[in-house]
């Protein structure tokens, strides 16, 4: 049995460890749908996999959640075809001692993959798809190989479904803000607000409060909601009049399905979206967004962030907007050039779709490792 004329069916583990807002659990469950569609079988071993009930509530026929809990009963369990170690999570000892033997002394065909960040620095084009000997432990003597996502060509690609555009051009925007019970004002602008909390908040809301164009915030749930809510008590308190006119309403969201996300996103008229998912999900969206890049104590994400930018073509408003949100400095929050912004990120998208996106590049990746 195959999935296309040369593509067998293969057994992938992927091994997910939920760090930080359920951002590395998003995109396995992603990835491991989009395996299951193209004919592969998965087995996604999570070590807290509650958000999936939200995140994905219609579960997904084909992906088997496994516990990885923190000594893993391996017997009785068949090898899977190629190991995936999501995000520099180090997969289960317990399974590469049961199979390494396997491996090596009988030649069996396999693949371990580290699926590394998304970043658009240079360093990925260099090492996507290098081999990494592995030196010591019950592993030694094998390979693993380094798959990087990326925006160009010569990267792993991003995540992306084979009916992304249809189901895009039959959303309808009004029935599924009706369907949540959003009411929108005539001329109101929608703005979606997925985010850690930035410095630049409370400059945001009170642009919003003084814009001439009525605002409507959507709020995601979590971190968002509770940074937007401390920020109103807090101007309530200090400037009861900041938002007098009331040119900008706030509605807070239940957590979202994947699906829903997207729907959020292709309702907004302005995205503010943070991590790696959200930001590949804006990016086909093709609205103007602002990302909210994961902050690193070292200020590593700085230079992550301007090598997006680059890679984006931003122009200075939206660079110099990028910049305040993320921290990088304390400037005026700019104004929200959204027509030259918009602009941009549709270009960007055009030139995405042009490449392979990541599971077909995967796919073709172990095959090329399993002749």
């Amino acid at each position: 049995m195959t999935t296309s004329s040369t593509q067998p069916v293969l057994l992938w583990d992927i091994f997910c460890q939920v760090i930080d807002n359920h951002g590395d659990l998003g995109v396995c469950w992603r990835l491991s749908c989009q395996l299951v569609a193209r004919g592969q079988r998965v087995r996604l071993w999570v070590d807290d996999a509650s958000a999936l009930s939200w995140m994905a509530p219609g579960s997904c026929p084909g992906v088997e959640v496994k516990a990885w809990t923190p000594v893993l009963d391996v017997q009785g369990l068949s090898l899977g075809d190629v190991w995936v170690e999501a995000f520099g999570c180090e997969i289960a000892p317990e399974l590469i001692t049961a199979y390494a033997n396997v491996i090596k002394d009988k030649g069996q065909k396999h693949v371990w993959i580290n699926l590394e960040y998304l970043s658009a620095q240079a360093y990925v084009a260099r090492s996507h798809g290098l081999a990494s000997p592995v030196m010591s432990g019950p592993g030694a003597g094998l390979s693993k190989h380094f798959f990087y996502p990326g925006f160009t060509p010569n990267t792993g690609g991003l995540l992306r479904e084979a009916d992304l555009i249809e189901r895009q051009t039959r959303f309808d925007r009004e029935a599924w803000l009706s369907a949540h019970g959003l009411v929108r004002r005539p001329g109101e602008r929608l703005v979606s607000l997925f985010c850690y909390e930035p410095s630049a908040l409370p400059d945001l809301l009170t642009q919003l409060a003084q814009d001439d164009t009525p605002t409507r915030l959507l709020v995601t749930a979590g971190r968002a909601t509770n940074a937007v809510q401390t920020e109103i008590e807090h101007k309530n308190r200090l400037q009861p009049l900041w938002n007098a006119r009331e040119q900008l309403s706030i509605s807070y969201l239940t957590y979202l399905s994947q699906i829903d996300f997207d729907h959020l996103l292709w309702t907004c008229d302005l995205n503010c979206v943070r991590g790696e998912d959200s930001l590949v999900r804006a990016l086909w969206a093709g609205k103007p967004f602002v990302w909210h890049i994961y902050p690193q104590f070292d200020d590593a994400h700085h230079d992550k962030l301007n090598a997006f930018l680059d890679w984006l073509h931003a122009p200075e408003s939206l660079r110099q907007f990028h910049l305040r949100w993320n921290g990088v400095n304390d400037t005026p929050l700019g104004s929200l050039a959204l027509p030259d912004w918009a602009e941009v990120t549709r270009a960007a998208r055009q030139d995405l779709w042009q490449q392979d996106d990541l599971v077909s590049q995967l796919l073709g990746f172990v095959a090329s490792r399993r002749v």
